[in-house]
């Protein structure tokens, strides 16, 4: 059970909700100061025109509105993304990099409330929207910038960037991808330019070892690149339509993108290939984010469960402990040297105002059980689905709580996936797949009859979601035209870089609850809560199971409290 702290929901301080039409995404930034209060979270968000800086009290203390560290109000331009640099921050100085919706890039201390540097000033190195900016993990002076151009650039905050416009000596070319120096007597910004695919480059994210860099284009591309050596490393194609955000796992193995075709995909950063598919949005995915907090990988005895139980409830969601200990024991005879026991937990958020979670388990990850048997337990699974809309929502619930399917009475047969499934609220429920358009577990085997009857399902409601699967001739050579790609889609279809849907395991969610009014555009994991803001402005905070703290007890009484299931 998230429960949605109403308190601590941070917006402009008149909490009017902001009119987004045309306007650019809310985004939302953390960073710790680590001050001596034990009160060091700060966040930063961008409204429209407006940027706003506060104490981040998260599930402690409500939000005090009225007293920004720092607000900015743009005449021109807005901003579009930002990034504090966590190395550097302190309870006197932070470092933040602000782009913009004409391509400047603003680093700022909104604790000094100094406006140190503007990059690309005159627009002489890109003239685009800025769609991404991140300091480079390690440094305390680099950083990447991504425009809609579709090219990135690599500065440091130690040098200018000219009063001409640069120019430009290959350094490196591949397939879909071109990486320049620049080419002047003195040192100069930017010191890389990535071309990289066709039409804008929408998010990149570094490695959590800071070695590689995946991004994310509207071509439909993912690539994967060793940073330092500007070597592509793999790539992905989405189903269809462009890709819109990307993260890794916590241990970097995976790769988890969401776009335009409603889908999140799964891809294995070591054997470069897309391992599994998630269907839950009904639009467009706009953030995609691992949950270090609850995803799992432990290489114990298999006999041993490290912590107590309550540790483990946390840890786990309440995965059925029988049936770890069943999975752990089969792989003891196993030869591999893989963890014992695996599961990644990510979320996804999506313009249909819905928030998903996901659970990637070790069957998934490791398919090495025989196909028939792992059938029987998905149609176990679709079998005791809940219909459509009860979405596990406790009896008596305000609609505003989201529940994990997680600590209810673990069902009779053993599951190959290890899900946690509410048996309880599915009691006599006879709803099929055709029903239950959101089942509570994962079907991993997406068989080729179970894949029609969803498309059939999904064809009244999401057309785009039918016609995905039937991509004709035509319509290809007409993306082909747009995105001017080498590539055409048809091809593709079928192949290592986009499988047929029915040739991956097909996840259902979670979860998957709405809850905003307008599109959702941020998704954030901390220790004790989940972040969300939509295109409103409204950044809410989603209390973890058993987080809720002071906060509750002093403040919800007063407020509509909501919860997320």
């Amino acid at each position: 059970l998230y429960k949605l702290l109403s308190p601590s929901e941070y917006s402009r301080p008149n909490r009017v909700p902001f009119n987004s039409q045309g306007s650019n995404p809310v985004r939302v930034s953390f960073v710790n100061v680590n001050d001596q209060s034990g009160n060091g979270d700060r966040l930063c968000f961008n409204v429209g025109r407006e940027l706003y800086f506060y104490i981040y009290k998260g599930v402690r203390k409500a939000a005090d509105l009225s007293k920004p560290i720092d607000k900015r109000i743009y005449k021109g331009t807005q901003p579009t993304c930002h990034d504090f640099n966590h190395l550097t921050a302190t309870a006197e100085s932070v470092s933040l990099l602000v782009g913009f919706s004409a391509g400047q890039v603003q680093l700022i201390d909104p604790i000094k409330k100094e406006t140190s540097k503007l990059f690309n000033e005159e627009r002489l190195i890109d003239k685009s929207r800025v769609t991404c900016v991140k300091w480079v993990p390690g440094s305390e002076s680099l950083f990447l910038v991504a425009h809609s151009s579709g090219n990135m650039y690599l500065y440091n905050v130690e040098h200018t960037c000219g009063t001409t416009a640069p120019h430009y000596q290959l350094l490196k070319q591949g397939e879909s991808f071109a990486v320049h120096t620049c080419k002047s007597k003195s040192t100069r910004n930017p010191l890389l330019k990535w071309t990289v695919g066709e039409g804008a480059l929408n998010e990149f994210a570094f490695s959590p070892d800071g070695k590689f860099l995946a991004c994310v284009s509207q071509d439909g591309f993912l690539r994967v690149f060793n940073f330092d050596s500007v070597e592509l490393h793999g790539t992905m194609k989405s189903y269809f339509g462009g890709l819109l955000c990307v993260c890794w796992s916590p241990d970097g193995k995976y790769i988890v993108t969401g776009g335009e075709d409603d889908l999140v995909t799964v891809w294995s950063f070591v054997d470069c290939r897309v391992i599994a598919r998630g269907h839950g949005h009904k639009s467009w995915v706009s953030v995609v984010a691992f949950d270090p907090y609850t995803t799992s990988v432990e290489e114990s005895d298999p006999m041993e469960f490290s912590g107590s139980d309550e540790d483990f409830q946390d840890l786990h969601f309440g995965r059925d402990r029988a049936n770890s200990t069943q999975s752990r024991l089969s792989k003891r005879n196993s030869t591999d040297s893989r963890p014992v026991s695996v599961t990644y937990r990510f979320g996804s958020v999506g313009q249909d105002t819905q928030l998903c979670l996901w659970d990637l388990t070790e069957d998934i990850l490791f398919p090495h059980q025989p196909l028939s048997r792992a059938r029987t337990h998905t149609n176990v699974m679709n079998a005791t689905s809940p219909p459509a809309g009860s979405g596990g929502t406790n009896p008596g619930s305000n609609g505003n709580s989201i529940t994990t399917p997680g600590n209810s009475v673990p069902p009779p047969l053993p599951r190959s996936n290890s899900l946690p499934h509410s048996a309880v609220s599915n009691a006599g429920s006879k709803s099929s797949v055709m029903d239950g358009a959101i089942a509570s577990g994962v079907s991993k085997f997406a068989t080729l009859s179970l894949h029609d009857r969803k498309e059939r399902h999904h064809e009244k409601d999401h057309k785009r979601n039918h016609s995905m699967g039937h991509i004709s001739s035509k319509s290809s050579d007409k993306l082909n035209l747009v995105t001017k790609t080498k590539t055409d889609p048809a091809k593709t279809l079928g192949t290592p870089l986009c499988p047929r849907m029915e040739d991956v395991p097909l996840l259902e969610p979670l979860i998957c609850k709405k809850i905003a009014h307008e599109r959702l555009t941020v998704l954030i994991f901390l220790e004790d809560c989940i972040v969300t803001a939509c295109q409103e402005g409204f950044i809410c905070t989603w209390a973890r199971p058993g987080k809720v703290g002071l906060l509750s007890s002093q403040n919800q009484a007063n407020s509509p409290s909501g919860t997320v299931v």
